[in-house]
């Protein structure tokens, strides 16, 4: 009897767990229902991937969509419109809207907001505050949850918790991997008189340094081995954070940025200057070698963007004025793919980091690999495609991205979200349909 499949995908170069070869890949109902030569099989529609590799569904775990209350830099359309047209077939979205998402309330109104909205697949952190600790374990299960971020330096609203008392008590209210921006308030407040007041951007990374970020996540580590709860460490930028981390990888898992891993101060400060702003900052190239050697050795475990917009305008006041972040999503594809051609990072190696890696870390059901039953969510590129990244391609409601003018070798072709194509050749396709990420602990 000839099997019949909904879309059939032809002769790709294909990234399974067993190993990496060119064959067809047939999905039904949403999900991977064949792997292999399946030339007698018939399709609803055919999609010739002769030249490309078919890689399992990016992840990015950290975005920042801005919506309710920001929609002016961004929100959940534009945002997963970005991610699409990037080859991100799922995000998770961060608590820092207005109001903070540490209700609920607010979570169940995300999802809400996403719905017949959203272009790729999506989850949000719950907010961690003094306040709510009571109900972090009930409300992390909550549909569409990714878990519990904390903000352990310069956040906004109610979502600071910097106190070891609070932080202690956090960390024992629930079960799954908690999400952790690590600085250090207290030192941030004694070195805010560098740049008070006025200075140049480039002393961005001398205010908010190595230390900063080294005390803090010194002190998470210690409390997450006294409550036993497993934490993933954002963002990390400082050599002396892997040290630590190095040490305790049984309770700790890596996150590092394309940013980070891609830039350098002061070189990135003297071309884009507040453009160049984000938190932990952009720092020199010890720190970004150090990156680079975390992940050669497995120290790192995901790819994460921070996608974290801001408007032109904004980004234009005077340091410090300016506000930290800039965009990501789209850019993660290809920024690490152009490491790939150049030899610093194998295919097989950003695979683990941008989809086995997230759904390891966090639970995610039925993604995270390209294999029988799982959903069919594939980031098809060509490697060998050059392109340039321009601000025009970017489709974030700001408009803007770091790496404007860079050539890179390696390129999204086509997204497909649970058997659905939702971007080909740069252009979105059909309507928004997606639906939020499901974790093992909550099903």
């Amino acid at each position: 009897m000839t099997e019949h499949f909904d879309t059939l995908f032809r002769n790709g170069t294909v990234v399974t767990p067993a190993g990496i070869a060119v064959t067809d890949l047939g999905v039904r109902g949403g999900r991977i229902a064949g792997i292999g030569d399946l030339s007698a099989a018939t399709a609803a529609e055919m999609v010739d991937c002769t030249g490309l590799h078919v890689l399992p569904g990016v992840v990015d775990t950290q975005v920042h969509f801005r919506e309710p209350g920001l929609e002016h830099k961004e929100d959940l359309s534009t945002g997963t419109a970005a991610a699409a047209l990037g080859g991100v077939t799922a995000i998770f979205e961060m608590p820092n809207t207005k109001p903070s998402t540490t209700t609920a309330d607010a979570i169940a109104d995300k999802v809400h907001r996403a719905k017949g909205r959203a272009w790729v697949d999506h989850a949000f952190f719950l907010g961690a505050s003094r306040d709510n600790v009571e109900h972090l374990a009930e409300w992390e299960r909550m549909p569409g949850c990714a878990g519990v971020k904390i903000f352990m330096g310069s956040s906004t609203g109610d979502l600071l918790v910097d106190d070891d008392a609070s932080l202690r008590r956090v960390l024992q209210a629930g079960r799954r991997r908690v999400a952790v921006h690590c600085e250090d308030e207290a030192r941030l407040k004694e070195r805010r008189h560098l740049v008070e007041g006025g200075a140049p951007v480039m002393l961005h990374p001398e205010w908010r340094d190595a230390e900063t970020a080294r005390l803090a996540t010194e002190r998470m580590l210690r409390l997450a081995e006294a409550t036993r709860r497993r934490v993933h460490i954002l963002h990390v930028t400082a050599a002396e954070e892997f040290d630590l981390l190095r040490r305790h990888r049984a309770v700790a898992t890596v996150e590092v940025t394309p940013q980070h891993l891609t830039l350098s101060a002061p070189e990135c400060y003297e071309r884009l200057g507040t453009f160049a702003q984000m938190n932990p900052p952009i720092r020199d190239e010890r720190h970004r070698l150090a990156l680079w050697q975390a992940l050669e050795d497995g120290t790192v475990d995901v790819i994460g963007s921070d996608h974290a917009p801001h408007t032109r305008e904004e980004k234009d006041k005077p340091y410090p004025q300016s506000p930290s972040g800039m965009t990501g999503v789209q850019t993660l594809v290809p920024i690490m793919l152009d490491h790939v051609a150049a030899g610093r990072l194998s295919l097989l190696r950003f695979v683990d980091l941008t989809s086995a890696g997230p759904a390891r870390i966090y639970g995610i059901a039925g993604k995270g690999r390209i294999a029988m039953g799982f959903d069919a969510d594939l980031t098809i590129v060509d490697l060998k495609a050059e392109r340039k990244i321009t601000n025009l391609w970017i489709a974030s409601r700001c408009g803007w991205t770091p790496f404007d003018g860079t050539r890179v070798t390696g390129w999204p072709i086509m997204t497909v979200v649970r058997g659905q194509m939702v971007m080909r050749e740069d252009a979105l396709i059909g309507d928004p349909a997606g639906a939020p990420v499901r974790f093992w602990e909550s099903l």
